[in-house]
């Protein structure tokens, strides 16, 4: 669309582009591929689910962060003191309604795509996927948001770990089993360590506009030992479903992520200028895709 009026509605495609925050991407699509890599391994591969689902969990997170830009900046959180990525809403590159038009648009496309997975996986991907947009909603709306409340951590825990791993099993194999949701929860764990680095950096500006964070609840200290808990046990989910006598060996391979995990919790707890903790965050990030990456080649190979 091109012209006054389409301008007039919707941002512009790079400000479009630049408010979905691509980096954050890399947490709704590690779990996604790690259900790929269980369901082909399983013999239970399904190519038209198994695009779509990917599709609708990329949606899904592009909208939440559409959300999240006009709903902080709405709430004073995102002012000229951010010292995280700029939100598009808070420079002045998009109004408020133009960003909900937007958030509305693209959940709306993230139905369309789920339409046949709600189909063909039947209730509980309806279920799945109507919780995931209600999430992605409420992690900001109102005024007992989730993120304001403090606990936001859990449901990332969940539906970027389990309910992301095991949907996407679920609408290839029709099936589901236990290790499917351990296997899930390294993901989960990894993406809240996301969400820690950035509510530890973000925490002085969260607790002046009333974001009772997790972190401005029990403070920085208890916050980068969380992040240690996080990638510790993700790195040890492999040996977990090895136990269980579901796991196989070569997804131990992905263990290796506590060698720069370990480099990240020495910045985590040194680093004390909020704006310097913006590259750990990216490569918290990196060490959720490493994971899912190692994870799935290792599972598949051996």
């Amino acid at each position: 669309m091109t012209g006054p009026g389409a301008a007039a509605f919707l941002p512009r495609p790079a400000v479009l582009l630049k408010a979905t925050r691509p980096k954050t991407l890399w947490a709704a699509a590690a779990p996604v591929l790690i259900g790929w890599a269980l369901a082909y391994g399983d013999g239970e591969f399904h190519l038209a689910a198994a695009l779509l689902a990917m599709a609708g969990a990329l949606l899904i997170q592009v909208a939440t962060n559409y959300h999240n830009d006009y709903a902080d900046f709405l709430k004073g959180t995102d002012t000229e003191e951010r010292v995280g990525p700029q939100r598009v809403t808070a420079a002045g590159l998009a109004t408020p309604e133009q960003m909900r038009r937007a958030t509305i648009l693209v959940f709306g496309l993230a139905v369309l795509a789920g339409t046949y997975l709600m189909i063909r996986g039947g209730w509980p991907i309806v279920l799945v996927g109507f919780s995931a947009i209600a999430f992605g909603v409420l992690y900001t709306a109102g005024p007992k948001s989730l993120a304001y409340l403090g606990i936001a951590d859990f449901f990332v825990l969940m539906f970027f770990g389990p309910v992301a791993v095991g949907g996407t099993y679920w609408v290839q194999a029709l099936d589901m089993h236990p290790m499917v949701l351990v296997a899930g929860l390294a993901p989960g764990l990894l993406s809240t360590a996301i969400l820690l680095v950035n509510n530890i950096r973000d925490v002085d500006g969260d607790r002046e506009a009333g974001k009772r964070t997790l972190i401005v609840r029990v403070g920085r200290p208890a916050g980068v030992w969380l992040f240690a808990g996080c990638v510790v046990v993700a790195a040890l989910i492999p040996v977990g479903l090895l136990a269980m006598g579901s796991g196989r060996p070569g997804a131990l391979a992905a263990a290796i992520i506590l060698l720069p995990g370990s480099v990240l919790l020495d910045r985590l707890r040194t680093v004390t200028a909020p704006r310097d903790l913006n590259p750990v965050l990216g490569r918290t990030a990196q060490l959720l895709l490493a994971y899912a990456v190692i994870f799935s080649i290792g599972w598949l190979v051996s």
